[in-house]
């Protein structure tokens, strides 16, 4: 006799008792989708059941009341069903083709904007930035605003070669997906943290702190019943100053930008790539960061003038040559584009497919 199985709270519920009836009747017998436009998709199923998607974007951070009307609209002409996706957009699940058009109003008249599918600019994944990161080096949601703004065409109507994903990092340690997007924007400190020696030893385990440094900058200072950091090893990462206060390394005056391109997580055509450095350091100008959007569209139009159909950002600049990218987008190449990491060959692989040379 077998052992009913024992019900339990640890870990996440399984994720199809949330599924749409009509998905998981269809799961794993889809024939086929089509981009109806930059807002609607449709998936047809081997049984002839289909399945539309309206695609609404969102700024990531939401008011309450915000969700609440994306729940009501969803019970309303979706059966309840609707899901986040990892960048951030809202996604609409439609099986009754009667309902689509009635919610593509009402989803308009509320001032949803509609789009982000197929060969365009989708929702930027970001990270908190100024809003709820301590350690912020930048402000990821006015940030992403501001490109947006300039960048909206191609989310609503106007086609890539491909799709291009946007991320943006408020700091290096990369919450976002900055290392596998088309164009990434990283925020940067640029100085050694300031430490403040009277607070540290009543704040801060020193242990804890130096274990927090991954270039192991950190050290020991018995004289001062502190820490000192060694400059030459120092990232500017910021970790140290996350597990202890009294480690300051925000500067308003010197914090900003790197921009980084190239990076993709899927295998179709070529294999998944880690995004590369072209711009080292803008410096922040809240609240419209007028030189760090210019630079984002401006590397958008060359790719958009000049990739062949179906080509991604990083396949493009590999076709061309990083030398011939640098060019035509007006870059200067400057020393912190060479990777000079100390197991920088490792990283040289990073494909799940495996090939001798």
């Amino acid at each position: 006799m077998a052992i009913p199985q024992r019900k339990t709270d640890v870990g996440p519920p399984h994720y199809k008792q949330f599924l749409p009836p009509v998905i998981q009747k269809n799961y794993g017998k889809w024939k086929y989708h089509e981009v109806i436009n930059p807002g609607t998709m449709v998936h047809v199923g081997e049984s002839g059941d289909k399945l539309w998607t309206v695609r609404v974007a969102s700024p990531r951070i939401l008011a309450t009341d915000t969700i609440r009307e994306q729940c009501d609209i969803a019970e309303k002409y979706c059966d309840g069903y609707l899901r986040y996706t990892t960048r951030n957009n809202v996604e609409f699940l439609v099986s009754d083709e009667k309902k689509l058009e009635p919610l593509k109003k009402e989803l308009t008249a509320k001032g949803f904007k509609m789009g982000g599918i197929g060969y365009g600019i989708t929702n930027v994944v970001h990270t908190q930035g100024w809003v709820h990161c301590h350690g912020a080096c930048t402000d990821a949601s006015g940030l992403v605003k501001a490109m947006m703004d300039e960048l909206y065409e191609y989310f609503d109507s106007k086609r890539l070669p491909n799709k291009v994903r946007l991320a943006v990092a408020c700091c290096v340690n990369m919450c976002g997906a900055v290392h596998c997007s088309d164009i990434a924007v990283v925020a940067v400190h640029t100085k050694v943290p300031q430490i403040n020696h009277e607070t540290f030893k009543n704040m801060c385990e020193l242990p804890t702190v130096i274990g927090s440094c991954p270039t192991r900058a950190i050290s020991p200072d018995p004289a001062k019943k502190s820490i000192k950091i060694n400059a030459e090893k120092c990232m500017y990462c910021g970790n140290c100053f996350t597990v202890c206060p009294p480690i300051s390394i925000k500067d308003p005056e010197r914090d900003g930008v790197a921009i980084v391109v190239g990076g993709k997580i899927n295998s179709l055509r070529t294999n998944p790539k880690f995004s590369k450095l072209v711009i080292p350091y803008i410096s922040n100008v809240p609240p419209r960061w007028p030189k760090v959007v210019a630079a984002i569209k401006h590397i958008v139009e060359v790719y958009a003038k000049n990739a062949k159909k179906h080509e991604r950002i990083g396949e493009w600049i590999e076709r061309i040559g990083w030398e011939r990218f640098f060019s035509m987008a007006n870059i200067d190449f400057t020393f912190q584009s060479i990777d000079d990491f100390t197991f920088m060959r490792d990283t040289m692989r990073t494909a799940a497919t495996f090939k001798w040379s």
